[in-house]
């Protein structure tokens, strides 16, 4: 399964105020593993910051004035998340925001759900952790991801966040090399540090105990009482 992490940072908090997009970053996942490749753009809004918007972002006018509009990066934006889940935290705010965008881009360009489907992680961790908070700094804090980088918002940053925090939410069966792996790329870029520490983290073995072991053998000869048979060899049949 391919997956795109996507964040947005906005000149305020309402497109349908006028409101554009001035970043955004997304991180590619494979079969739940980062592969190095991942999107960034900041991006000219034509219209002023609100206060609020730059004083979480750090971005001003001054900052984007010389950027691309966001219309020039529309193509290369759908073809880096065409067929992808993108896993976006607050997700109708950012698709929101994208919708706009690419309806000033222009109407051949369709809706965001035309070219991916959508993961809304803050659904997500309301149905897992109900009456919590579950912000993107109370996820990292719940789930132990280090964030005490994040000064500021940032779309490229808060993807690697988020990116660690999906997988730490729905870790499980998908990571017990069920499905077929996808080495991350190396490098230093964006990701990359998610990658390192996902390829470095240790593998605990567990064994059974004697007693364990004991309790299994006596379950599976109740069983094999009762059918007949049994899908796993008997210790004496194992052994002939």
């Amino acid at each position: 399964m391919r997956q795109v992490v996507l964040d947005t940072e906005t000149t305020g908090l309402s497109w349908e105020k006028g409101n554009r997009i001035v970043e955004v970053g997304c991180i590619e996942l494979v079969e739940r593993r980062p592969t190095g490749r991942h999107f960034h753009r900041y991006f000219n809004p034509g219209r002023e910051m609100e206060a609020g918007a730059q004083e979480v972002t750090g971005l001003t006018l001054d900052f984007l004035q010389d950027k691309p509009r966001f219309e020039t990066a529309v193509d290369e934006f759908i073809e880096f998340i065409r067929g992808a889940e993108l896993i976006i935290h607050n997700a109708s705010f950012d698709v929101g925001f994208l919708d706009y965008e690419l309806s000033l881009a222009g109407a051949h360009f369709g809706r965001i759900t035309d070219h991916a489907s959508v993961l809304d992680t803050l659904a997500m961790a309301r149905e897992r952790y109900p009456g919590q908070r579950n912000s993107l700094d109370a996820l990292c804090r719940r789930l132990g991801v280090d964030n005490a980088h994040r000064k500021l918002h940032g779309a490229l940053l808060d993807a690697e966040l988020l990116a660690e925090v999906y997988l730490g939410m729905t870790s499980g069966q998908a990571d017990l090399g069920l499905v077929a792996s996808h080495e991350p790329e190396a490098g230093t870029g964006p990701g990359a540090g998610l990658a390192a520490v996902l390829a470095a983290a240790p593998r605990r073995v567990l064994r059974a105990s004697e007693a364990e072991r004991a309790a299994h053998e006596a379950r599976l000869r109740k069983i094999a009482g009762k059918a007949g048979r049994v899908l796993w060899p008997l210790p004496e049949a194992a052994d002939s």
